[in-house]
């Protein structure tokens, strides 16, 4: 199995739900507004944020779990680890706090504890404890409306398309994250675009850790 997630941004209502059981679960404090942080709900202390979208939609942002990620493929002393079920997991007795793995993520994902005297990278981490014993990730558990659901890849874009197909008014015709710098582990669907996901800049289909080889390699 692939550990993924899949996000139906139509069925999103906004509650948070899975914000609440994010930082339960990861026992993450009461989050403190910074003025360097980027403003889209995700921080130090916010593995996922409810990003709001034109139409009134509501957007779920988290770590995307890359198939090949960029920020494990620049961290020069392996903090960042791709695991075999999918997730993409942080050893912070490894980190430096070089902070490559914030500028190589194309999402820009990881955050940094910059209030911290001893300061870690956080991000989410698909509840890989969790999924590891045969649980679901806290945040997919919980959504009352399964508007983000979890299971294998594979299947999990079977039934984006499958949903696709069936409701061609309705959404977008694209999977995102099926693609995108080789794709990810976390899949969404959308009557809206998403490239507010990545401010609107482009992510080629090319795996991004080619693009840095050569130099981590020397």
């Amino acid at each position: 199995m692939r550990a993924a997630i899949l996000t139906d941004v139509t069925k999103c209502i906004g509650c948070e739900e899975c914000v609440m059981a994010c930082k339960k679960t990861n026992h993450q404090a009461a989050d403190v507004p910074r003025r360097w942080d980027a403003g889209d709900g995700l921080t130090s202390r916010n593995w996922t944020a409810i990003v709001s979208g034109p139409a009134q939609s509501h957007v779920r942002k988290q770590c995307r779990h890359c198939l090949e990620p960029a920020c494990v493929s620049a961290c020069p002393v392996g903090a960042m680890h791709k695991t075999g079920i999918g997730a993409v997991v942080y050893d912070a007795s490894k980190c430096m706090g070089c902070r490559y793995c914030m500028m190589a993520c194309p999402y820009g994902i990881p955050r940094y504890e910059w209030e911290s005297a001893v300061p870690y990278v956080r991000k989410c981490i698909l509840c890989y404890d969790r999924i590891s014993n045969g649980q679901q990730p806290a945040c997919t558990e919980i959504c009352p409306t399964k508007a983000t659901i979890f299971g294998d890849r594979d299947a999990l874009l079977a039934e984006a398309h499958r949903r696709i197909a069936e409701k061609p008014d309705l959404y977008w015709n694209k999977v995102w994250g099926e693609t995108e710098a080789h794709g990810s582990s976390v899949l969404y669907i959308s009557n809206v675009d998403l490239s507010l996901l990545t401010d609107g800049h482009a992510i080629p289909s090319d795996p991004l850790p080619e693009k840095t080889a050569v130099a981590m390699g020397a």
